[in-house]
C-alpha cells in the first residue's frame, strides 16, 4: 500500500462541502456527518499548528441558474439545496474555520474544476493533500482523482469522509457503509493513501517542523508568513524583475546588492535566472565585468 510523507510547508488539508445541507438534517446529509465533522476539527487545529494550509469548499451555484447546467437534473439541486444564497448551502455551524484558512466555492463535484485551487495550491509550493468532507462518494472522490490526475499525492480520511444512503437507481439501493466502503477500496487502487484520521494526526505530531528558509521564501497568502528583504529597492537601472519578485524569490543575501553599479551604466553585465530547489522558487544573478 503506498504512503506518502507529510511534509508540513508542502501539504494542505482540503475539507470538502460540510454544508447544513451534508451534516445534518437533510435528505441528503450523512447520518455520520456530526461525528466527521468533530473528528476533522481536531485535524484542521493540527494542521494549523503544524503550518499546513486549511482549505474549507462549499458547492454551490448560482441562484439564477446561470452555471447549474446538468446538476439540475439532482432533485435537491433543482430545488436551490446549494444555490449560493441559500442557509443550506453555508458551512455548517458545527464547523471550527478560523482566520487564515482559504475557503472555497465550487460549482461542480470536484474542487478542481471551475476553481482556482490549482493556483492557490502551486502558488504556496503545496503537492500534497489531505483529503475529508462529503460525500465520499461524490465530491471527496471526485477532488482526489482530479488531484492525482494533477500529480498531487493524496492521504484520503476513510472516517474523515462519509455518505448518506442512496435509493434504487436501477440496481438496488446502496447503504452509507456500502458506499463507504467502495469509495475507499478503489482510493486505495490507485488514486491515493488512504488513513484513519488518528493515524493522520499521529504523523502529522511526528513530522518535522516548516523549513524556515522555505517559510522565509514563499510569499503566501491568508495567513502565511514571508518576510521581505532587507534591501526590497529595484537595482538603479530600473530591472523589473527584482522588484517584481524580490520579496516571493530572495533569500536574504541573494538580491543584487545596492551598489550604484547596476550594469546599465557601469559596462558590467548581470543575468537573472529562476530555478527550484525542492519546491523553493529562487531568482539568483550573477555578474560578469
Amino acid at each position: 500500500m503506498v504512503r506518502f510523507d507529510i511534509d508540513s510547508g508542502r501539504t494542505a488539508l482540503v475539507i470538502v462541502d460540510m454544508q447544513n445541507c451534508f451534516v445534518a438534517d437533510s435528505p441528503v446529509a450523512a447520518p455520520l456527518g456530526a461525528e466527521v465533522a468533530e473528528r476533522l476539527n481536531r485535524l484542521a487545529g493540527a494542521c494549523r499548528e503544524a503550518g499546513i494550509t486549511v482549505i474549507w469548499t462549499r458547492h454551490m451555484v448560482r441562484p439564477d441558474g446561470s452555471n447549474t447546467g446538468l446538476l439540475e437534473l439532482i432533485p435537491p439541486v433543482a430545488a436551490g439545496v446549494i444555490n449560493d444564497d441559500a442557509p443550506t448551502a453555508a458551512l455548517h455551524p458545527l464547523m471550527d474555520v478560523r482566520p487564515g484558512d482559504v475557503v472555497l466555492g465550487k460549482p461542480r463535484f470536484g474542487s478542481f474544476h471551475g476553481t482556482d485551487l490549482e493556483v492557490i495550491l502551486r502558488s504556496r509550493g503545496i503537492d500534497r493533500l489531505i483529503l475529508g468532507g462529503i460525500n465520499t462518494n461524490v465530491c471527496v472522490d471526485t477532488t482526489a482523482r482530479e488531484a492525482t490526475m494533477r500529480e498531487f499525492r493524496v492521504l484520503f480520511l476513510s472516517d474523515g469522509t462519509a455518505n448518506f444512503d442512496l435509493p434504487d437507481g436501477g440496481l438496488g439501493a446502496a447503504s452509507a457503509e456500502e458506499l463507504q466502503r467502495a469509495a475507499c477500496a478503489v482510493m486505495a487502487f490507485g488514486f491515493a493513501e488512504v488513513a484513519s484520521v488518528g493515524q493522520v494526526l499521529n504523523r502529522i505530531r511526528s513530522s518535522p517542523p516548516p523549513d524556515p528558509e522555505r517559510e522565509q521564501v514563499l510569499a503566501t497568502r491568508g495567513g502565511g508568513k514571508c518576510r521581505p528583504p532587507a534591501d526590497p529597492s529595484p537595482p538603479p537601472c530600473g530591472i523589473g524583475v527584482h522588484g517584481l519578485f524580490a520579496a516571493d524569490l530572495h533569500l536574504p543575501g541573494e538580491h543584487p546588492p545596492a551598489d550604484g553599479t547596476d550594469g546599465c551604466h557601469s559596462g558590467r553585465s548581470r543575468s537573472w535566472k529562476v530555478t527550484r530547489d525542492s519546491s523553493i522558487a529562487r531568482l539568483t544573478w550573477t555578474q560578469r565585468t
